[in-house]
C-alpha cells in the first residue's frame, strides 16, 4: 500500500508519517493488516508534479492539509476548498479511487460558538467537496470532524491553547487565562492515530452530529475518534503545574493509564528545554554511605536508592505498619530480619549478579551488610509510604 499524507509538515502530519515509518518498518506490530510499502508526503513546499506523481499511485489518501490562522479571512477558502477540489480533481484525473480520509473541524458543525466561523465554514464547503466526490466516483470517504488537537509537537502560540501552556510553563513564561472555567474537548494525538489507523483498515467508528456532539452511528455520514477528554482551563494550567514542581516535590501525580493526566503529562515532557530534561536529587551522606529518594507517589510510596561503603551496616531499625522491598542491583551483601520480640534472625544473602527482591515484613527490625571488602553495595528501594518525619513509624533496634 502507498499512502499519500498532505499537510506531511504539520502537528497530525509529521506524527502520522513517522507511525507510518514504524508500521512500514516492522517497528509497530500492533497492526499486521496495514502493509505499507511508500510514504508520499506533501506539504506546501511541493510541486504539482510532485502531486501528480502521489495521486497516480496512492493506495489510501490522509488529507490533512489546510489552513486555520490565515493573515487574510479569504484565505480559509482557498486553503480549505481550493486545495481539497485540487486534491481530488487530481486524483479524478489518473482515475484513482483510492479511498480519502479527510480532516475537518468540529466548527464545521456551526454550532453553538462556531455559528459565525469563517474557518467553520470553509471546512464545512471542504466536507460537502467531499462526500460529492464519493457519489460521484464511488470512492470511500472518511470525514472527521476534529475538536482541539493536542499531543507532542502542537506548535505553542499558535492555534492551541494547551500547546501554549505546556511551552509556557515548561519553560517558567508566564500563563494567561482569559476564562479559567472554559472547558476544552481535547483528542490526543495518540488516541487519533489509532484511529487512522482503523480507517486504513475500513473500520472507522461512524457519526452523526448533534450540535457538537457526534452520536455513534454505524452507518453514519461522519467518522470521530471516540475517545476524547475534557478538562477546564484552570484544570489543565493546575496539573501543568504539579508536573513542572515535580523535580522539587519529587512526587509523582496519579496517572491511571488511558487517564487524561497520563497522557498531558507526556505531552508536557515533550516542551521541556535541554537544562531541564535533567535535575539534581539530594543525596544524604554519611561514614557508612549515601541515601537518596528517587521518586515519591501520593497512592504507592516512594522508591529511593541507597550505597552502602564495603563493611557497613546499615538499617537496624523496625516499622509497625511500614513495610519495604530491598533490591540489591550491585555488590555482596546480607539482609538480615528479626521479629521483634524473638531471637530467631532470617538471613537472605544478595548479590547484583541474582537480583531478588526482599521483603521488609512489618514487626521485623532489619538491617543490610555489604559483605564485600572493596565494593560498594547498591540497593533500590520501595517504601509503601512516603517518609513523613513527624510520624516515621521507625524505632531503632539492633538484629
Amino acid at each position: 500500500m502507498n499512502v499519500l499524507v498532505t499537510g506531511a509538515k504539520g502537528f497530525v502530519g509529521k506524527n502520522l508519517v513517522e507511525n507510518l515509518k514504524c508500521l512500514r518498518d516492522g517497528k509497530n506490530r500492533t497492526r499486521p493488516k496495514i502493509q505499507i510499502d511508500k510514504i508520499f508526503e506533501y506539504d506546501i513546499a511541493s510541486t504539482s508534479e510532485e502531486l501528480e506523481n502521489y495521486c497516480a499511485h496512492a493506495d489510501f489518501v490522509f488529507h490533512l492539509a489546510g489552513v486555520n490562522r490565515p493573515k487574510d479571512p479569504a484565505e480559509f477558502q482557498k486553503g480549505n476548498f481550493g486545495f481539497t477540489s485540487t486534491l481530488l480533481e487530481t486524483l479524478k484525473r489518473h482515475q484513482n479511487k483510492a479511498p480519502v480520509m479527510i480532516s475537518s473541524s468540529v466548527q464545521a458543525t456551526l454550532s453553538g460558538r462556531f455559528g459565525d466561523s469563517e474557518y467553520g465554514r470553509s471546512k464545512l464547503a471542504g466536507e460537502e467537496l467531499m462526500f460529492n466526490y464519493g457519489v460521484e466516483t464511488g470512492a470511500q470517504v472518511y470525514v472527521y470532524r476534529f475538536p482541539n488537537l493536542v499531543g507532542k509537537w502542537v506548535r505553542p502560540n499558535y492555534n492551541s491553547a494547551v500547546g501554549t501552556f505546556c511551552n509556557n510553563i515548561a519553560n517558567d513564561l508566564p500563563v494567561v487565562i482569559n476564562d479559567p472555567n472554559v472547558e476544552l474537548e481535547m483528542l490526543f494525538i495518540g488516541d487519533l492515530l489509532e484511529e487512522l489507523y482503523d480507517c486504513i483498515e475500513d473500520r472507522p467508528h461512524r457519526c452523526e452530529y448533534d450540535g457538537v456532539t457526534p452520536i455513534p452511528k454505524i452507518d453514519g455520514r461522519y467518522c470521530y475518534s471516540p475517545v476524547t477528554h475534557k478538562a477546564t482551563l484552570s484544570e489543565i494550567v493546575n496539573l501543568l503545574k504539579v508536573f513542572h514542581d515535580q523535580p522539587q516535590t519529587l512526587i509523582m501525580p496519579t496517572i491511571p493509564e488511558g487517564s487524561f493526566e497520563k497522557k498531558l503529562y507526556s505531552m508536557y515532557l515533550s516542551y521541556l528545554p535541554k537544562d531541564k530534561a535533567v535535575f539534581n536529587l539530594k543525596t544524604s551522606f554519611d561514614s557508612r554511605g549515601s541515601f537518596t529518594e528517587l521518586i515519591k507517589t501520593l497512592d504507592h510510596g516512594q522508591v529511593s536508592i541507597n550505597i552502602s561503603k564495603p563493611g557497613a551496616t546499615k538499617g537496624q531499625h523496625w516499622h509497625n505498619s511500614k513495610w519495604e522491598i530491598f533490591w540489591v542491583v550491585a555488590g555482596h551483601g546480607l539482609i538480615q530480619q528479626r521479629k521483634i520480640g524473638t531471637e530467631e534472625i532470617l538471613d537472605f544473602e544478595v548479590s547484583g549478579d541474582n537480583i531478588q527482591a526482599v521483603q521488609m515484613l512489618p514487626g521485623y527490625t532489619h538491617n543490610i551488610i555489604n559483605l564485600s571488602d572493596t565494593e560498594n553495595l547498591v540497593t533500590v528501594m520501595w517504601a509503601n509510604e512516603i517518609f513523613d518525619s513527624n510520624r516515621p513509624d521507625t524505632f531503632r533496634e539492633e538484629v
